[in-house]
């Protein structure tokens, strides 16, 4: 029966990641192919640019608050009930992106409202991540590292659909349609999705360390100053080892799409490549969450940093080669390979980091504050290659490179947590 228990919180956990990532993302890839025409048509294409992914960027500012508002009620109500409320929540904002209005039909608040859904979707999956990870890492007993990964595995899935949504449609309709009103279609199946996502989640037990905890009784908590009271070194420790993941993911994923378009690849070139890339991100997380159940946490995270930061300086010419191979060979090695080893163990890291009363929302905050990079690095790399004249892209991996330096250090000043507990109450 625990057996039984476990398999439905490990796939309720990677089937609502792949939803909310699909919408998430989704978002991610439009904005670097679509919004910029659509919702900014008005200014000029390199200011668009920026434009549509400093609106990207405000789903990755709202992540924490979701993090934090979910985490709470998720430590004190049960992490079950906050799930089907995040997956609502998206379910809602990304069907609502899909039936916007275009700035050419109602000028200023087409973008405005495209900010507020925005917003909604970094609060949904800022919430969504800590109870998906905690349903499956709190269930398991062994081999945490790979039930908690699948939860992590979920996003390049999520952006494998999302991709291949835009991709089909766009090909189903043709460039004008699609740009017109064929975009729209991929947010709208959202719909579809949520229900599927809500018959899986309405089967899952709560997990044995919550209901634990809940049998012991006690006072009531405010579990986020409890997490900034007792935990601040770790919490501050969280988030540096997440940031180098984060501001990887972006890049590779949302930037240089952006980025391959302009210096000449055809947007469905880049579109495959990052579908390619996405569905060996997919077996490489949870080869390596496996791996650091193994190893440990801490070897598999500093080796895919110290990775990325090398690899950052030879992305831009591979992709600058106009070579549609060598495009592809960047996003798998990057994508696909590299950066997994940073963040398929982070999901187990996360939750190993804080105790059973306070793990939803000190997870959740280390790992959305993190998030941040993801959300903020495409809008700085695009300010700084409209500042050099569409140039910079050294700076951009030097950047990523320092990123994942930090990462190092803050991985290295931690304990190994692979071999901790997490149902005892503390």
């Amino acid at each position: 029966m625990p057996n039984v228990r476990l398999r439905r919180a490990v796939a309720s956990s990677f089937l609502g990641s792949v939803i909310e990532y699909y919408d998430f993302l989704l978002y991610a890839t439009a904005s670097a192919v679509v919004f910029n025409k659509v919702f900014f048509s008005s200014l000029d294409p390199l200011v668009a640019t920026v434009a549509s992914f400093g609106t990207f960027a405000t789903g990755y500012l709202a992540r924490p608050l979701g993090g934090v508002l979910f985490g709470h009620f998720g430590d004190l109500l049960g992490r079950k009930r906050m799930l089907v409320l995040t997956m609502v929540l998206m379910g809602v904002a990304s069907s609502l992106i899909g039936l916007l209005p275009t700035y050419a039909q109602v000028g200023w608040i087409a973008p405005v409202g495209l900010v507020v859904l925005r917003v909604v979707q970094g609060i949904a999956v800022g919430g969504e991540w800590g109870g998906a990870v905690l349903m499956s890492a709190e269930h398991a007993t062994r081999r945490r590292g790979l039930w908690a990964g699948f939860t992590n595995a979920g996003a390049p899935c999520g952006l494998v659909l999302s991709t291949v949504a835009l991709t089909a449609t766009a090909a189903a309709v043709g460039e004008r349609a699609f740009l017109d009103w064929g975009w729209r279609i991929p947010f709208l199946i959202s719909v579809v999705l949520l229900g599927v996502g809500l018959f899986v989640r309405h089967r899952v037990e709560e997990t044995p360390a919550f209901q634990a905890v809940r049998e012991a009784g006690g006072k009531r908590r405010v579990p986020v100053v409890e997490v900034l009271r007792d935990h601040r070194r770790v919490l501050l420790l969280g988030i540096g080892v997440g940031l180098a993941a984060f501001v990887a993911q972006s890049t590779l994923t949302t930037f240089v799409v952006a980025h391959g378009v302009a210096a000449g690849h055809a947007r469905q070139t880049v579109l495959n490549a990052l579908t390619v890339s996405s569905a060996c991100a997919v077996v490489s997380i949870l080869g390596w969450s496996a791996a650091s159940d193994r190893f440990g946490r801490r070897p598999v995270v500093v080796a895919g940093a110290v990775a990325m930061a090398v690899f950052a300086f030879v992305l831009f010419p591979m992709v600058d080669s106009g070579d549609t191979a060598l495009l592809t060979l960047a996003l798998v090695l990057g994508q696909g390979v590299i950066h997994p080893m940073m963040y398929g163990p982070l999901a187990a890291l996360y939750s190993e980091l804080f105790s059973t009363e306070n793990r939803y929302t000190g997870a959740s905050l280390g790992y959305q504050v993190a998030g941040l990079g993801a959300g903020l690095a495409p809008l700085l790399f695009a300010e700084l290659q409209r500042l050099s004249g569409g140039r910079g892209t050294t700076l951009i991996s030097a950047a990523v490179a320092g990123f994942c330096l930090l990462t190092v250090v803050c991985v290295l000043a931690l304990k190994e947590t692979g071999t901790r507990d997490l149902h005892p109450v503390s």
